[in-house]
């Protein structure tokens, strides 16, 4: 960068740069993002008349595409640079353009604080990179989210350094396997890593003689005698892939080997997922609609590892011993729960044998707030209270300690780093969506948005979830650090200000391994493809063919005048981000589009009186606008009700049928849910290029990324689609095949399942061996929560105590 930085100063690119910078200041403002830093540069180039390669691969063109912010104070300009991904650079450009320095973090943070009025020359600075320093870390961007394989390579290479200690170490932490107090793997009779080694080698000669299929039992009594307790496999061909992958792995240690061991080690038999603020209960009753996603997440998974654990339960041979899974699902218990069970303490997970909801009340405090349910944004007061009461009813409903705790969402998260400080288990952390990202200029702005958001309470509260984390999941790698163009949503932590709060330093190591990308799946029982007619309820199809094209209602808008046309359909709840009211302009603005198709909208809310919030109130009258200003009456029809989710899978395969089309035409979509189940049911997809949704489409497929601050790039996108598949009739079905294929294979929850289950051993493991440096970490973490946390949501606690 220095030597790009030189290069500009020293050439006729600086007159440029300085005319640009002068421009800049007469647009009367002084904060700059990435795309009007863009525009501004696109637009000297045009009145210049300045060739192609000057705007893109000039050394001023270079630069400025680094540039994602510019801040102009005084006579000076700060400039935020990102010559790579997850890589951030802080430049001052002087008034004469004599100098343009590389400057510390905190010198712009000191400059934003200016820029809005509230700089203090001493403010607390959070910084987390001196704790990483002892920790291996990745050094690649590609392989950001790639934690698991990294660790498997840095272990293996450790263990060819020193193969006794690793030995040693190794069979310490295979001697702490046991449930119940009931040893597993191994026994007190073997008493060291090279004993252990030995048995091993002895067991296998012996099971090599055995018939493959000979049942654990019948042997068990001579493995135990060479101190091998169960836990190893329920036959003898299993028992013997195991100890062979053991002896493997001392020998020769490789990535693949490790990780095929560790996958069998019989270490997690009881999780708990934590998600609090979710009004969480069986069908019918998926959250609030602001929480429904994460909801049906949880659900899902909850019921997906239940069955890996018992998979891996029976293969481990641990049925035997009367071994059961338990996935106990913590959330809090509503009184006044509006005729649904969010009030019942505990609740049998439909379709699983031993997994459960178990609902803990808030403490009253003020009933009138407690007995309610509580937005995400009001919650933070009750949570180490909830902790604290909830540590024993899980810890009755488990028979024992669990083994794993999931947090979800930032509330979530924080609950389960109490219970986990406490209890002592690996803590796994899913963000679903930050936001802070969400939000432009939340933290520069926070003390103005304090009132409705308290987000000095939930971005600090998501610095201590994600270092407190033990492993974190994403859905996309763009959670992490995005894309050459844009922030990820974790790397929008690693350095920022809340004036007169803190500055983030250094918030987040993004190539710390404890980053995973670990994508849900699709239940597959309900979003299944249109062509398998066999599996379609036709008492559901009838109703939703008659929802979507003739029946009356008062939560129906719109008839279609010819209901043979291409349907594009959407399907969303209403809010701003999810931007219903963009794509109903981009069919209103295309002549073409509504010649060719009839668009659908399916959202939770038809009409403002309905509405509970002023977002959803101007979102709904925006959309009814749109459909008279455009006169749309007759091409779109409008559901404003909540389906469950079998009458949704066929509304997607009713829409297939028709060689519909799905668009998901988000402002910004952390991964996008509903994609994935319109794909799985055969609907080609467009999806919005802000987010990591657009990952869920082939990364050649970028014709089905949209811009949906283009409304008329977006409607010849479709349209080339559309006129495809109208040349050729075959094109609808590849790219509907295609989709169905790519989420079978990449979006799958028994896939998902299995890698949970093996990155929470490898990191069980790896807190094992790392204990020692993990402890200053936690102990920062804790300061930060008692320091900053607790004392912002006791302020929360203080308004709630006056309603």
């Amino acid at each position: 960068m220095h030597e790009l930085v030189q290069t500009i100063l020293n050439s006729e690119e600086k007159t440029a740069l300085r005319y640009l910078i002068s421009e800049l200041n007469t647009l009367g403002k002084r904060y700059f993002l990435r795309n009007e830093i863009l525009q501004a540069f696109a637009e000297y180039c045009h009145q210049f008349q300045k060739p192609a390669y000057f705007f893109h691969s000039s050394s001023l063109g270079r630069l400025i595409h680094y540039t994602h912010e510019i801040l102009l104070e005084d006579d000076n300009s700060w400039f935020l640079l990102r010559p790579r991904i997850a890589s951030q650079e802080v430049w001052l450009l002087s008034e004469n353009m004599n100098s343009f320095e590389q400057m510390a973090p905190q010198a712009l943070l000191d400059a934003r604080d200016r820029f809005v009025n509230r700089y203090q020359s001493e403010i607390l600075n959070v910084d987390f990179g001196p704790f990483y320093r002892s920790f291996p870390s990745i050094d690649d961007p590609r392989k950001i989210g790639q934690g698991l394989a990294f660790l498997n390579r840095y272990l293996c290479s450790q263990v060819v350094i020193d193969r006794q200690y690793w030995f040693e170490v190794l069979f310490e932490a295979l001697c702490k396997l046991s449930y119940n107090g009931t040893p597993l793997l191994t026994s007190d009779r073997i008493r060291s890593g090279t004993q252990l080694c030995r048995q091993i080698k002895q067991a296998i000669k012996l099971i090599r003689k055995l018939p493959p299929e000979e049942p654990y039992e019948n042997f068990r009594q001579n493995l135990q005698t060479l101190g091998l307790e169960p836990g190893w496999g329920n036959t003898a061909s299993r028992v013997c892939e195991t100890l062979e992958l053991f002896d493997r792995l001392l020998d020769a240690p490789e990535p693949a080997i490790l990780e095929a061991f560790v996958s069998r080690i019989p270490a997690v038999f009881r999780v708990v997922l934590v998600s609090i603020h979710g009004w969480i209960s069986q069908e019918d009753v998926l959250g609030r609609p602001e929480t429904m996603g994460q909801v049906a997440y949880v659900l899902e998974q909850a019921r997906s590892l239940e069955n890996q654990l018992r998979q891996d339960i029976q293969l481990a041979g641990l049925d035997l011993l009367g071994i059961q899974p338990q996935v106990l699902i913590l959330t809090r218990l509503i009184p006044n729960c509006e005729g649904t069970h969010c009030d019942l303490r505990l609740e049998k997970l439909e379709g699983t044998e031993n997994s459960w909801i178990l609902r803990v009340p808030f403490r009253e405090f003020n009933p009138k707030v407690t007995q309610n349910w509580i937005s995400r944004y009001e919650i933070w007061p009750y949570l180490e209270t909830f902790a604290i009461d909830a540590e024993p009813e899980l810890l009755a409903q488990l028979g024992g300690r669990p083994d794993l705790i999931i947090g979800n969402y930032s509330d979530g998260n924080l609950v389960a780093f109490l219970l986990t400080q406490r209890l002592k288990v690996t803590l796994c952390n899913i963000a679903h969506s930050l936001e802070k990202p969400k939000h432009l200029f939340s933290n520069l702005y926070w003390q103005d948005l304090e009132e409705q958001y308290h987000f000095s309470a939930q971005f600090t509260a998501d610095l201590i979830n994600m270092n407190a984390a033990d492993f974190i999941i994403t859905s996309s790698y763009h959670e992490i650090v995005g894309t050459p163009d844009a922030l990820g949503q974790y790397e929008s932590y690693k350095c920022f200000t809340m004036p007169q709060l803190y500055h983030v330093v250094d918030g987040i190591n993004l190539f710390s391994p404890k980053f995973n990308l670990v994508p849900p799946g699709v239940d597959e029982n309900i979003f299944f493809s249109y062509s398998e007619q066999d599996r379609r309820d036709e008492n559901i199809r009838t109703k939703i063919n008659e929802l979507l094209f003739s029946s009356e209602q008062p939560q129906i808008l719109g008839h279609l005048d010819d209901p043979n046309k291409r349907p594009i359909c959407a399907v969303s709840y209403i809010t701003s981000v999810k931007n219903i009211s963009g794509l109903a302009e981009c069919f209103g603005k295309s002549e073409a589009l509504q010649q060719h198709c009839n668009l659908i909208l399916v959202t939770n809310k038809l009409n403002a009186a309905g509405a509970t919030k002023p977002e959803e109130v101007e979102e709904i009258e925006r959309i009814h606008h749109i459909i008279n200003q455009y006169n749309l009456h007759g091409r779109v029809r409008w559901l404003g009700m909540r389906l469950k989710s079998p009458e949704l899978g066929e509304l997607y395969r009713a829409i297939a049928d028709r060689q519909g089309i799905y668009v998901h035409f988000a402002l910004f979509e952390p991964f996008g849910r509903t994609i994935l189940e319109a794909m799985s049911s055969g609907l080609p997809s467009f999806v919005t290029e802000f987010g990591g949704a657009a990952e869920l489409i082939e990364g050649e497929e970028d014709e089905f990324h949209l811009n949906p601050t283009d409304l008329e790039g977006t409607a010849k996108r479709i349209l080339n689609f559309i006129n495809q598949c109208n040349l050729n009739p075959k094109h609808w079905h590849e790219i509907s095949e295609g989709v169905i294929k790519r989420v079978h294979n990449r979006y799958n929850w028994q896939v998902h399942s299995k890698q949970l289950l093996l990155l929470s051993k490898i990191y069980r493991f790896w807190d094992f061996v790392t204990q020692e440096n993990q402890e200053p970490l936690l102990r920062y973490v804790e300061t930060l929560y008692h320091l900053v946390f607790k004392p912002k949501a006791e302020k929360i606690l203080e308004q709630h105590m006056q309603r």
